[in-house]
């Protein structure tokens, strides 16, 4: 009998591991990293169909990991807790550990850390009031205003082409964006640097940033040319 309630145990957990055996449930979770999200800007968020996102959704939901919020006829979701993040990071962490085709894949998005020399979320914690150091959100307006680091700058990655002026060159600059696999803050980081701006980007982003004890602050917008 002890046999049966043992695999009964078991059975329960591979629920957690059946509901994250889906990319595109993965990518909704990593999006839901930063907070309550209407399910219409989810999808758009995922670049993946309302019908598919709904339906990689309820399955999240019946095991749990995310919960939902009605306000008239929209959805909201949310990650049903901080459990649920620790999970996210540990299941990233031990992969990048240990498959090798994911580390290839992550450089070929993100480029050769080596070269990108990324600035690790603890190395950020001791430079934030360091006036040398310029930290810039990327993400466009209505994300930063939903949480961002303490002090960044909100300069939208479509708009960096138009507001180079506005970017102190006598700093360096710490660009970041939402998660760890988002291609915008290394982009950003090379354009910068081929301006001849000093630029890193924060590895794992906003996201790492929240998942590590970050403070994050919510809502107002700092310009870069404050």
């Amino acid at each position: 009998m002890n046999e049966f309630v043992e695999l009964g145990i078991y059975t329960q957990l591979a629920r957690i591991g059946k509901a994250l055996a889906h990319p595109v449930r993965l990518r909704l979770l990593d999006l839901l990293e930063d907070g309550e999200i209407e399910v219409d800007r989810l999808a758009r968020a995922a670049d993946v169909s309302l019908k598919n996102t709904s339906a990689q959704l309820q399955q999240l939901r019946s095991a749990n990991l995310v919960v939902t919020r009605r306000q008239g006829n929209r959805i909201y979701y949310r990650l049903a807790g901080p459990e649920v993040s620790s999970l996210l990071s540990a299941l990233q962490s031990c992969a990048e550990q240990r498959l090798a085709d994911l580390r290839e894949a992550i450089a070929d998005l993100l480029g050769d850390p080596d070269e990108m020399m990324p600035v690790t979320v603890d190395q950020l914690r001791t430079r934030l009031d360091d006036p040398g150091v310029v930290v810039v959100d990327v993400r466009p307006a209505r994300e930063y205003a939903r949480g961002h680091i303490p002090g960044a700058v909100n300069l939208p990655a479509q708009e960096l082409e138009a507001r180079f002026d506005d970017i102190p060159r006598n700093v360096e600059i710490i660009a970041y964006c939402q998660g760890p696999y988002c291609v915008l803050s290394p982009d950003v980081v090379r354009l910068l640097r081929d301006r001849g701006y000093p630029a890193r980007p924060l590895a794992g982003g906003m996201t790492r940033w929240a998942r590590e004890g970050g403070t994050v602050q919510r809502g107002g917008q700092i310009d870069a040319d404050r």
